[in-house]
């Protein structure tokens, strides 16, 4: 048997981290709905008076990444 550990967050409706994820979420899948060989990483960071969102996005070109 191989060892892991497992983590769980639970955070209410309107947390700065639920918000971050739904930003993240939708800007990714916009991008990939655009084009499924489209492959998206997206990071959104949320404070008091600011969102900053930093990616990474890959298209595949002649077949390949």
């Amino acid at each position: 048997m191989k060892n892991y550990f497992f983590t769980s967050e639970s955070v209410t409706e309107g947390h700065p981290d639920k918000v971050a994820d739904l930003i993240s979420d939708n800007v990714a899948n916009y991008l990939i709905n655009q084009n499924e060989s489209h492959r998206a990483a997206i990071e959104t960071m949320v404070s008091s008076n600011m969102v900053t969102i930093a990616g990474e996005v890959k298209t595949r070109l002649n077949g390949q990444y």
